[in-house]
């Protein structure tokens, strides 16, 4: 009750996200309940009713992702101080959450339901004059349970999901964490252990950012503005000794507003996307040169690396975006360089993973193109909604990404329009990211595709 109460009381913004989970929900349950009539209208060819239930794993997988991306970015059950006294702790939220979450999808496929059952003629009369009736298998009985089976994967397979990425974890704290420090002969040490004084004579521990008296950064877990920086530099106060060294410091990495460990932290799949993506290229490739590509039974072989290339450019995501910030600030930049470089880099892995991923639908749906005149006109309206399918909710994720990555740094937006930045430079720092993202992803997009492509195409 709780959970529909949350629904019901919600953003209409947020309504809306829900509503395209539905939908997108819909629509693979539409697709699992074709495969399944498919099947029973051609008993006699399994193999290819089970190829069509193989390829409904495409749409159950986009939409389990944009089912994900939608619960992160729910208001309704963030986290907030208070709430754990009434009983709505992390566990609780994240249960409603996933209620949520399977609320959304068991509407779209019941919706999904109505309409099968309408095009078969179940409840109404035959639309369409019975165009539609190869996949729909109208005439014959439909077997319930095997209907509602494969209509639960997709609340079961979201809800599961959304529990998994929401799951409570443990805060790591800075003490947790362990900042780098230096023991004896300039060792690093992340240990409590205290120092005897003449190490501490002989050695200059005073040397340190707090001995000095400037302004200390306290990593916290959720830091994520250049308020908070700001927040912690006012609390740190100078120390007994005075000089030039020991007043505020408002730097350029401070004025962007991401933590230093963000920005600077690199994501590590790009070694491994770039790798994965070269063996799918090169499994294409090998088909096309043995002269099975381009026979029909050798294409399988070929469509092999479609899957691996696709991993390959959402592991690298993460590191190319991370990699776009950094070219952005090279070559002495200014501040509006350097803000949008910044935000690029902390956020390298809250965009950089959805962006992968439409690039990697993009790809495949290109080079999937080169086989559309050898596939039966029957399937085509099927392959038509999932393709549409899988490209909408890729980039419904990215969009729902965005708007997550914009509430994490409203803190540090607050911050600089405090410190007097204009709107117009935010808005040109914007279009700064959006432009660098395109350039450096579109062009490989484009390769890929075309390297993907030329195989199935021989």
């Amino acid at each position: 009750m709780l959970a529909l109460r949350l629904t019901r009381s919600a953003h209409p913004a947020v309504q809306l996200r829900r509503l395209l989970v539905a939908a997108a929900s819909a629509g693979t349950g539409f697709l699992l309940l074709c495969a399944l009539g498919h099947a029973l209208g051609h008993p006699d060819t399994p193999a290819s009713s089970m190829l069509r239930l193989a390829w409904c794993a495409a749409p159950l997988a986009a939409t389990v992702y944009f089912a994900i991306a939608v619960a992160r970015t729910d208001p309704g059950t963030r986290p907030r101080p208070g709430l754990s006294a009434v009983g709505l702790g992390p566990a609780r939220l994240m249960a409603i959450s996933a209620a949520t979450t399977a609320l959304s999808c068991t509407l779209g496929s019941t919706l999904a339901l109505l309409v099968f059952l309408h095009l078969r003629g179940d409840l109404t009369g035959m639309p369409f004059d019975g165009a539609a009736t190869d996949f729909l298998a109208a005439g014959r009985p439909l077997p319930l349970p095997a209907a509602l089976t494969l209509l639960a994967l997709v609340p079961l397979s979201a809800s599961a999901a959304v529990a998994v990425a929401l799951r409570p974890r443990e805060p790591v704290t800075g003490a947790a964490r362990g900042a780098r420090s230096y023991g004896r002969f300039g060792a690093y040490r992340r240990t409590a252990v205290r120092e005897s004084f003449g190490a501490y004579g002989r050695f200059g521990k005073q040397s340190g950012a707090a001995a000095r008296g400037r302004r200390t950064v306290v990593p916290a877990p959720d830091r994520e503005g250049a308020a908070d920086v700001l927040e912690t530099g006012s609390e740190t106060g100078p120390g007994p000794e005075t000089g030039p060294e020991t007043g505020p410091e408002t730097g350029p990495e401070d004025v962007a507003g991401a933590p230093p460990s963000a920005a600077h932290t690199q994501p590590s799949g790009l070694p491994w996307g770039i790798a994965v993506l070269a063996v799918g290229l090169a499994v294409e490739a090998l088909a096309s040169r043995t002269g099975a590509g381009g026979a029909a039974g050798g294409r399988p072989a070929a469509l092999l690396g479609l899957p691996l290339t696709a991993v390959g450019l959402a592991l690298a995501g993460p590191g190319l975006t991370h990699l776009c910030g950094r070219l952005i600030q090279t070559v002495r930049p200014g501040a509006l360089r350097l803000l949008a470089g910044r935000i690029l880099m902390a956020e390298a892995a809250r965009i950089g993973r959805p962006l992968g991923v439409v690039c990697a639908v993009m790809s495949a749906a290109y080079a999937m193109a080169s086989l559309q005149d050898g596939q039966d006109a029957s399937s085509g309206p099927l392959v038509t909604l999932g393709v549409l399918l899988v490209a909408g909710c890729t980039v419904a994720t990215l969009l729902t990404a965005a708007v997550e990555a914009r509430q994490a740094r409203a803190g540090t937006t607050a911050a600089l329009r405090r410190l007097g930045a204009p709107t117009a430079t935010l808005r040109r720092a914007a279009a700064l990211r959006a432009g660098a993202l395109l350039a450096l992803f579109g062009p490989l997009t484009l390769v890929v595709a075309e390297l993907s492509a030329w195989p199935l195409a021989r």
